[in-house]
């Protein structure tokens, strides 16, 4: 929340994926949702944070590219990837935020098996380096 509201977005709705099918289906599908992802967003929520959900991983990203959502938070790395990388696979990148520190990846991995065959391409590690530098002035304005 305080990373987004930095940058300009004041009280971010900040949507929060759902860990189980169809966000558990009233603990149909596992109990995470009623025992530990509803009492944090309604922490959140009295700290203040606009916080929604658990909202069901396979709409948020549909969803969110609707413009409802000014943040989504994925639960695990595959979770949110996977929507990330078949909207742009070349330009994604990662930040992680709440850090003392800006860190900042690429998101196609190693790419070992690539490696000295002249294959490689720079487009995220660029990209990644633009929307870094372009983050770090947002939050030192």
């Amino acid at each position: 929340n305080e990373e987004i509201t930095a940058i300009g977005i004041e009280n971010p709705k900040i949507a929060v994926a759902a860990l189980n099918p169809h966000g558990s289906d009233n603990g149909l599908f596992g109990n995470e949702e009623k025992e530990a992802l509803i009492p944090a967003i309604l922490e959140a929520k009295e700290l203040g944070i606009n916080a929604i959900g658990p909202v069901p991983a396979d709409s948020i990203f549909h969803l969110g590219k609707s413009g409802i959502y000014d943040a989504i938070l994925s639960l695990y790395h595959d979770q949110g990837h996977i929507a990330c990388k078949t909207f742009d696979f070349d330009k994604t990148i990662s930040l992680t935020l709440g850090l003392p520190f800006l860190r900042a990846s690429v998101d196609h991995g190693t790419a070992f098996d690539i490696a000295g065959k002249n294959l490689a391409q720079a487009i995220s590690m660029v990209e990644s380096v633009i929307v870094s530098c372009d983050y770090w002035n947002l939050m030192n304005k």
